[in-house]
């Protein structure tokens, strides 16, 4: 289906929701954007790749780049009125579509991929799916099959955090909500992760993907302490039957990190570079395409 079609029709669709005459959804030479008053939402997709034969790409990941900081870390006495208190009904709902609008940018940008290949992970905000009380991805699900797509070629990403804490059991159930509609999860912490509470979580969830940052990993990568908690890490994650990701690999040390710790997935712009050149030194050019 073209492009400038599921363009109009997602802004008609949003139009008759809203009842406004704005379009939010804009095609400019081959790549969709979105409009949310001040804020334009365009679309990163980063190749999600195999950790030993990076190569293979297994799926994309979906990241925003817009303007404004436009998820600001929240802490715990801001997310309680948003969950508890009737006067945040305003907000919430604000939350929930621009959440809606930009994982339909990355959707309809992902259609642009010349080779569809594997899983797109898409974030979904933590307020989206405290804010949100039932039916938890029955709204975007309309959207992939209008795609052509179907659910189960989308993970659902969310990030836990400590402030999110009182909320796990909330964020649990919506989880399993998209699940029965067919999503595959993924969970993203921005810490690493080792202690008995957060695994017996990452088990209650049963995740697909569990993700790291190798961004979190700064100034470790070297120690002996960091290696064995990772592995440690890996074969827990290995054990439930779920798949895991370090990302923002940018340097050729994380790299080995991730291959020697046991990760199965890996994205970043060291393999733009390593994988496209020849001329790497021996050790990067195992991984050459080719």
């Amino acid at each position: 289906m073209p492009l400038q079609y599921l363009v109009e029709y997602f802004n008609d669709r949003l139009g008759r929701e809203h009842r406004s005459s704005v379009r939010p959804f804009i095609l400019e030479a081959g790549k969709v954007s979105g409009l949310f008053g001040p804020v334009r939402v365009d679309s990163i997709l980063k190749p999600l790749r195999n950790a030993f034969t990076p190569s293979v790409i297994v799926g994309h990941a979906a990241r925003m780049n817009v303007a404004t900081n436009t998820v600001p870390h929240l802490y715990v006495n801001k997310i309680k009125p948003l969950v508890t208190n009737n006067n945040s009904v305003e907000e919430a709902e604000s939350i929930i579509n621009f959440d809606r609008l930009s994982r339909t940018v990355h959707m309809l940008n992902y259609l642009t991929i010349v080779h569809l290949e594997g899983v797109l992970f898409l974030d979904v905000d933590p307020r989206h799916i405290l804010g949100v009380k039932q039916d938890h991805g029955a709204y975007f699900e309309e959207v992939i099959r209008q795609c052509g797509l179907e659910t189960n070629n989308v993970a659902i990403v969310l990030t836990l955090n400590s402030q999110y804490a009182p909320y796990y059991e909330a964020l649990a159930k919506g989880l399993e909500n998209y699940r029965h509609r067919g999503y595959q999860i993924a969970l993203k912490f921005d810490y690493i992760v080792r202690n008995v509470q957060t695994f017996s979580l990452i088990e209650r969830i049963a995740p697909q993907y569990v993700i790291q940052s190798a961004r979190n990993l700064i100034g470790r990568v070297h120690s002996d302490e960091l290696f064995e908690q990772l592995s440690q890490f890996n074969a827990k994650i290995a054990s439930l039957g779920a798949q895991s990701i370090l990302e923002h690999i940018e340097e050729k040390k994380f790299d080995a990190l991730a291959r020697n710790s046991g990760f199965d997935l890996v994205d970043g712009d060291y393999y733009n570079e390593t994988l496209t050149d020849p001329f790497e030194d021996s050790d990067a050019s195992q991984y050459a395409v080719g």
